[in-house]
């Protein structure tokens, strides 16, 4: 099956390249556009690909409603209403004009996740190079098909969904013009028991879709994302903010930036591991092969002697016969004089003829 090609802002999004690292900033400006920029320009000396936001208000997520199907009752957030967890975690509109403008001076792509039609003309007039689709929103079709018909890259998590539920918002973005598609395998909780990632879905996903595999990492460190990066993930997603110390909505399973730099360096690295398939040896091997056993003479012999077992070992250096000849060195005659510390070779022996 082929898989789709997907290239932001000039950069392919694929597992011949190291994974496409994106800095969720989310909620983590604190209320606070210095603090959005700043963390934007953070992000970028952490060496990230992409920073990303989320484009809602309170009133395009829901309603102001103290009923209970309104009422977070377990995790981070326990005991708050839906519109107003959203009130604080929301990132201004008036503010993305500047936060877009901040990112292309400083040279870091910055694209959204969109949460209704008026978010994604929002972000459509001020140039987002690519789409995300959160978890929750993977079964909003019309949504997925509405960010479709703009025909940009568009990345979707897949968190609490069935296969039958990522199939479907595929194939909406597909049917509906959009032919640069990736996934995440994503766990939606916040933050993720490690234990229970997952990340062999990775490669599962990959082969059951056509399409690249990412990770949105909501665990705390980063042994998921080196995990998945050695599994094929070609694109890693994880939460950031300045300091968890100063709190948050989001604070308590994002990356600082000396962690998030790590991220980087760590995910390169394990991709530079990874390596091909083609089984050759390691040029940094070369120089170590002199340290392989091999056989040589142990005591002097004039020519003309038969070999015997006391005559040659298998030591080190390497520089002699392979140790697999010694059954047919055992018998030959010298063919000329040796001394002990000599390599053996078939240039100083004479085999008995069979």
């Amino acid at each position: 099956m082929a898989i789709d090609n997907v290239c932001i802002d000039g950069r392919e999004i694929s597992r011949s390249n190291r994974p496409y690292i994106i800095a969720e900033v989310s909620a983590n400006h604190n209320g606070s556009l210095e603090r959005a920029l700043e963390t934007i320009k953070a992000a970028k000396e952490a060496g990230v690909d992409a920073v990303k936001i989320q484009t809602y208000t309170p009133d395009t997520m829901t309603i102001p409603c103290n009923k209970e199907d309104f009422q977070i009752k377990k995790g981070l957030w326990k005991g708050r209403t839906l519109y107003d967890l959203y009130g604080e975690a929301y990132t201004p509109y008036e503010w993305h004009a500047e936060m877009f403008a901040y990112a292309r001076k400083i040279g870091v792509t910055l694209f959204s996740s969109p949460f209704d039609e008026t978010a994604v003309d929002l972000l459509e007039k001020l140039g987002a190079p690519a789409y995300k689709i959160a978890s929750f929103e993977l079964v909003d079709l019309p949504l997925i098909a509405y960010i479709a018909r703009k025909s940009k890259p568009m990345l979707m998590s897949t968190g609490m969904a069935s296969l039958e539920e990522v199939g479907e918002a595929i194939e909406t973005a597909r049917l509906n013009g959009c032919n640069q598609v990736a996934i995440f395998h994503c766990i939606s909780s916040y933050p993720a028991p490690i234990e229970q990632s997952n990340i062999n879905n990775i490669p599962f996903l990959r082969k059951e879709f056509g399409v690249e595999v990412g990770l949105s990492d909501h665990t705390l460190g980063n042994v998921a994302s080196i995990v998945a990066t050695s599994v094929g993930a070609s694109v890693i997603e994880k939460h950031f903010t300045l300091d968890r110390s100063e709190g948050g909505v989001d604070s308590a399973f994002s990356l600082e930036p000396n962690e998030m730099k790590d991220l980087v360096e760590a995910t390169t690295d394990a991709f530079s591991a990874l390596g091909n398939a083609e089984f050759k040896r390691a040029q940094a091997e070369t120089e170590n092969r002199i340290f392989r056993r091999s056989l040589y003479f142990v005591e002097d012999l004039k020519k003309g002697d038969v070999i015997n077992n006391h005559h040659v070992r298998r030591i080190r250096p390497g520089f002699g016969l392979s140790p697999k000849y010694l059954p047919e060195i055992i018998g030959a005659t010298v063919t000329e004089d040796v001394t002990s510390g000599d390599r053996v070779t078939f240039e100083k022996i004479s085999r008995p003829a069979k």
